[in-house]
């Protein structure tokens, strides 16, 4: 059986350094927004190559408290992509606001030469989702923005340490990253980070963090209860001084699977924006009959998934709340045909030889 993912592997890689962290806070007595947090703050907008960041809850809340700091409110329009996980539109929709939908290009982020003509006077942020490790192609979306006063909130939630152009994400105004345990950067439950470079958003994030507090009991703004917790903390700063060799890891395996699966036919491997930039949170074929690959590599045990099989402009709930119906062909089709293939740090050579060995022998059987 090789597992989709496998967190027990991932936690025995480094036990000795996580337990001793976890042990640390424990005994320090203190457990929400300390030591740990501040000096995980500071070590992951370090490593961003951005001035400030916020720990937060999740990424969920990065990108609900990134909105509202960049004063995104009810009828405000939010330019983003229907090819991304919900939270991306439940976040917006958290704020009041309209999401406006934009197509994707071939490395399924958002088409940049599409977005201008859905601007309005209406529209406050264009929100780009830098999907599966892969950044969305950012010159273009921050020319348009500053042509039309606009802020660029970044979900990042799949891009710790995801190159455009040789500079890390985000590019624009706001950066906001996950921490869910199956990331590359992952805690050992829920956690999020906002970074910017931004001195007035960043004071405006850490009150929104906590009630909109200026201090304790002195509220001066509208915020939530949304803090990254000591404990969590603890365990990612131990996993962030370690996260560029498993992104290295991520990337030799992605390789054996370009260079094991580059002769099937079949098979549409993904497109590299540039070379060095993806840090493959996810490896993602396309195949046209996916649920005969999909069942074949199950019945041999190899865990797939699909990330994600129901666009948003179609999701029965969003569909209600929609003044028009979008037309994205190319986010239908893909999403019909998308299948993730495990890749984790600690997957081994002999599994990933394993998959491709399967998939190619389905290739003589279909």
């Amino acid at each position: 059986m090789i597992p989709f993912g496998d967190l027990k592997r991932g936690y025995l890689s480094y036990k000795k350094e996580i337990d001793c962290a976890i042990n640390r806070v424990l005994e320090s007595g203190w457990y929400i927004l300390g030591n740990e947090v501040k000096t995980f703050e500071n070590n992951f907008g370090f490593y961003c190559e951005k001035k400030y960041a916020v720990g937060v809850n999740s990424a969920t809340d990065a990108l609900i408290l990134s909105l509202k700091a960049c004063g995104v409110t009810s009828n405000d329009e939010v330019i983003t992509v229907s090819f991304t996980a919900i939270p991306t539109l439940a976040a917006i929709y958290s704020v009041g606001a309209k999401p406006v939908f934009v197509e994707i290009d071939d490395f399924y982020t958002i088409d940049s030469s599409k977005i201008e003509e859905r601007i309005t006077l209406k529209t406050k942020v264009i929100l780009p989702v830098h999907l599966y490790g892969q950044a969305a192609d950012m010159e273009p979306i921050l020319k348009l923005a500053e042509k039309y006063n606009l802020k660029v909130i970044e979900d990042c939630a799949q891009a710790h340490g995801t190159l455009y152009k040789d500079k890390k994400v985000p590019a624009g105004d706001i950066g906001c990253f996950s921490f869910y345990p199956s990331k590359n950067l992952g805690a050992l439950g829920d956690g999020g980070m906002i970074v910017t470079s931004d001195f007035d958003l960043y004071n405006k994030l850490l009150l929104l963090r906590e009630y909109g507090q200026k201090e304790r009991y002195y509220q001066v703004e509208e915020g939530l209860n949304s803090r990254l917790d000591e404990l969590q903390a603890a365990i990612l700063n131990i996993k962030l001084s370690h996260l560029d060799e498993l992104n290295l890891r991520r990337k030799k395996i992605a390789n054996l699977y370009f260079k094991g699966l580059k002769e099937n036919k079949d098979i549409i491997l993904p497109k590299l924006r540039f070379e060095n930039g993806h840090i493959f949170h996810l490896f993602v074929i396309r195949y046209k009959n996916r649920k005969r690959l999909m069942d074949f590599l199950k019945a041999n045990g190899v865990g797939v998934q699909i990330h994600y099989p129901i666009p948003n402009h179609i999701q029965e709930y969003y569909m209600k709340t929609f003044n028009e119906r979008y037309s994205l062909p190319k986010t239908e089709s893909y999403s019909n045909e998308i299948i993730s293939l495990p890749i984790y740090p600690e997957l081994k050579e002999s599994e990933v030889f394993e998959i491709i060995n399967l998939i190619n022998s389905f290739k003589t059987t279909d």
